[in-house]
């Protein structure tokens, strides 16, 4: 039975793609968003999977919906 898992290199694709766009570094958003900046390094390689709680930080530093985020995600994962 195949049970459909969340890409974390996507995940971590899309987060990269958006703080790019806003021109901010990991260093800048990671303050931002008050996680560590060594873990937002993590997300963006795919070796960690943000919780909802980290998503919302950063899509809130980086002033984006998370609807927005999910939704291009759903567009790489197809």
């Amino acid at each position: 039975m195949y049970i459909p898992t969340l890409d974390p290199i996507k995940v971590g694709k899309v987060i990269a793609s958006f703080r790019q766009k806003s021109g901010m570094s990991q260093e800048v958003l990671s303050g931002f968003a008050d996680i560590g900046r060594s873990h937002l390094s993590a997300i963006e390689r795919g070796e960690r999977k943000p919780t909802l709680e980290t998503l919302y930080r950063l899509c809130n530093a980086l002033n984006v919906k998370m609807s927005t985020v999910i939704l291009k995600l759903e567009e790489e994962l197809e």
